[in-house]
């Protein structure tokens, strides 16, 4: 399963539907989710929020499951003074261990909204729940260092992070030599590629499958740039890359296969607390995706992609209706067309991908 992840705290500094500086509770967004669609149950299960989507998981039972987890989680209340920070609980870890969550990545441009020592207690927290994490660390080594999977005897998923400037990350949340930080992606120049392909080529053994995780680019929008995409390919060509794993935008964006590999250009959010919220209802951010790719063991080619469509309402994620599968399923192949993929409905409103 690969995912966006959470984001914890609403909303992103770039969004002009609510800013509230004073907002200082996520008691607010619980309340304009109730506003919009109803009473929310107190109190729930640290299980609560990943609704049917469990159901899913327990059917397809993935090697791996994968989210960009946009939060720092931390009691730190050293906050960076960016405008909007996102902070989770500690105590409320057990919520990603209710999914069997196995990889978060946290290069991305919220997992140091409360300094370094709120990263390194996100750090601490997650490693003592068992989950790994890739794109930061206490060092430019550990930050550059892949997360490592097994996939039950069957190889290694191999994860590496980054995280670029173009999603909002500040430059000087670079990690340093010896001072903590996000594996930031500077440019996605054919320079880059290749220092990149020197770290994963030295990583990657036979039978493993190769990660490359972004977060990149604008929260709303479907558009692709030609250098993403041309970045995307060398990451393939050069770097060995199986999966790329993009994610920043609310919202899922057109999927490409080139060569037979896979790039998720923009995941979208798969959990977050944006309900209630107006302002970009075009994109519809209420409705979210599963991401299930079956890749072939011996070469990491996509076989088949299944997508699941899910709903966030009342803060817990519910199996889209047929019609708005339908209309995800639309979106997504009127973007994907532009790379040569289409999407079509599958058994029970899934969606499966197509591509030449």
């Amino acid at each position: 399963m690969l995912g966006r992840g959470i984001d914890q705290v609403l909303p992103h500094p770039s969004d002009p539907r609510l800013y509230e500086p004073s907002v200082s509770s996520a008691e607010r967004y619980v309340a304009l989710a109730e506003k919009a669609n109803g009473p929310i149950p107190r109190p729930v299960s640290f299980s609560y929020v990943w609704g049917d989507a469990l159901d899913e998981l327990r059917r397809a039972q993935p090697d791996a499951r994968i989210v960009n987890l946009e939060t720092s989680v931390t009691k730190s209340d050293n906050y960076a003074p960016k405008g909007i920070n996102y902070r989770m609980s500690p105590g409320n870890v057990p919520c990603l261990a209710a999914a069997g969550i196995d990889c978060c990545v946290l290069a991305n441009n919220h997992v140091l909204d409360w300094g370094q020592v709120g990263l390194l207690e996100t750090l601490d927290t997650l490693t003592s729940a068992g989950i790994r994490t890739a794109g930061t660390g206490r060092n430019a080594a550990q930050a550059s260092a892949p997360a490592l999977l097994d996939a039950a005897g069957r190889g290694r998923i191999v994860i590496f992070a980054f995280g670029s400037e173009t999603s909002g990350i500040p430059s000087d949340w670079a990690v340093g030599e010896n001072e903590p930080g996000v594996n930031l992606l500077r440019d996605v120049s054919d320079r880059t590629v290749e220092r990149i392909a020197a770290q994963t080529l030295k990583a990657k053994r036979a039978g493993d499958v190769l990660v490359a995780s972004i977060h990149w680019g604008a929260n709303w929008g479907y558009e692709i740039s030609g250098s993403q995409r041309r970045f995307a390919h060398g990451l393939i060509d050069v770097a060995g890359v199986d999966v790329v794993h993009g994610h920043s935008s609310h919202h899922p964006k057109g999927i490409e296969v080139y060569r037979q590999k896979l790039i998720l250009h923009g995941c979208g959010d798969f959990l977050n607390d944006y309900e209630g919220i107006g302002g970009y209802e075009e994109f519809r951010d209420d409705l979210t995706v599963m991401y299930l790719p079956l890749l072939s063991r011996s070469n990491g080619m996509l076989l088949e992609l299944r997508m699941v469509p899910f709903q966030i309402r009342k803060f817990r994620l519910g199996r889209a209706s047929r019609r708005d599968a339908a209309w995800l399923r639309d979106v997504l192949d009127r973007e994907g067309a532009r790379l040569g993929t289409r999407v079509m409905r599958g058994e029970d409103d899934t969606l499966r991908l197509a591509w030449t």
